[in-house]
């Protein structure tokens, strides 16, 4: 078995493309979303399509990467369309150093996309389950909403057992809004006081309308290949210098696991820092998988920036907002930025961009490394990638 150690700083992020982002155009689908990224991230490489020889791509349909290869006139060498929930384009750029160690590809396109807003696709229950699934016979016929009924679980579970107040999920909105409204891309720019938020609409107890992430379109790309490769191409690389990443069950998170207490986010960012031979203190900004307010303090805790049951006091003040000491979801999160369903892919182009230090008015200064934290399905997969600038 190959020390995957030996692969820190070994592989780059050369190239990132978005399309469609809030709501897509007319006539719009995933499959071209995703290619219209695909071209601007060939295009932001200095790459053309016959450079491309591995494609991982995933979104609600089949075969994905073949589609996005037919699309795009592509025969490539390698594919993959792992589906792992929200995390899967950033699992997929851990394949893609698989299969390029394994010399089955050189130059990955990774690619996401979603019309889930301009199809009407996403009801606040979740998409349809088959009755026969363990989803379909122990949780949907008892009206559990997916997935907001199980983070509205969890939140309950931590404000019970910490004793924290509303307004500390409501920080986590207020601070995602003021980075949204320096991004000219967001979805969600209008001012937000904790007043707003608290007056917001209760969903599921405890999680407000204001708690829970926007349903957008959008798609995007990335293009990874090895830093011997990318030293020769248009952009400043922005390499993979650490990973941890585990799977725990399907859709149903029913077993006897404590939801706040099972290690496993603690134990991937361990191992992800590691590898990068890095330390807490080290990382310059961080991207949290916010498909609710509430991931954003379990994560912080989990990851170890905070004693369990500190995230709320960690968050206050404007800490993780524009201007703050501790720089997170500069984008403005899927809470006011995007999430067109899967927000693994956004969490990663915007970690790309501070890096390469394109973002503007929102830019963090002088930063050099970023922690990714993504999840999938219903905390399901747990991934932590760490990336830094050449």
């Amino acid at each position: 078995m190959v020390d995957k150690r030996t692969l820190a700083g070994q592989y780059a992020i050369v190239g990132v493309g978005e399309a469609g982002l809030g709501r897509a155009p007319a006539g719009s689908t995933s499959l071209s979303l995703q290619c219209r990224a695909a071209r601007l991230a060939m295009l932001d490489a200095g790459l053309g399509l016959a450079d491309i020889d591995g494609v991982f791509a995933h979104w609600d349909d089949r075969a994905n990467a073949l589609l996005v290869a037919e699309y795009l006139d592509i025969h490539p060498r390698y594919v993959d369309n792992t589906v792992v929930g929200g995390q899967s384009n950033i699992t997929h750029l851990v394949h893609a150093m698989a299969a390029i160690e394994a010399g089955l590809c050189e130059v990955a396109l990774v690619t996401y996309g979603s019309t889930q807003r301009l199809d009407k696709s996403r009801a606040r229950g979740g998409v349809v389950q088959d009755p026969r699934s363990p989803m379909g016979q122990f949780a949907t016929p008892y009206g559990m909403l997916n997935p907001v009924g199980y983070y509205a679980m969890l939140a309950q579970l931590y404000l019970s057992r910490f004793g924290c107040a509303p307004e500390d999920l409501g920080e986590v909105a207020l601070a995602a809004r003021r980075w949204a409204q320096l991004n000219p891309n967001a979805a969600r720019q209008a001012p937000l006081t904790m007043d707003d938020y608290l007056a917001s609409p209760m969903i599921a107890d405890p999680l407000r309308k204001l708690d829970i992430c926007q349903i957008n379109d959008g798609a995007g790309a990335m293009i990874l290949t090895s830093a011997d490769r990318a030293r020769d191409l248009a952009r400043k690389p922005v390499s993979i210098r650490g990973f941890g990443d585990t799977y725990r069950h399907h859709m149903t998170p029913l077993g006897n696991e404590d939801w706040l207490d099972n290690g496993a986010l603690r134990m991937v960012a361990d191992e992800a820092l590691a590898m990068a031979q890095l330390d807490r203190q080290d990382i310059d900004l961080v991207q949290i998988y916010d498909a609710f307010t509430i991931n954003v303090l379990v994560a912080l805790e989990e990851l170890g920036f905070c004693e369990p049951g500190g995230a709320g006091a960690f968050v206050g003040g404007g800490r993780i907002a524009p201007g703050g000491s501790f720089p997170l979801n500069t984008s403005g999160g899927g809470l006011s930025f995007n999430h067109s369903g899967q927000f693994g892919m956004q969490l990663m182009i915007e970690a790309v961009r501070q890096l390469r230090g394109e973002c503007d008015l929102r830019q963090v200064p002088g930063a050099r490394t970023c922690l990714v934290q993504a999840g999938g399905m219903v905390m399901s997969a747990h991934m932590v990638m760490i990336l830094d600038a050449n």
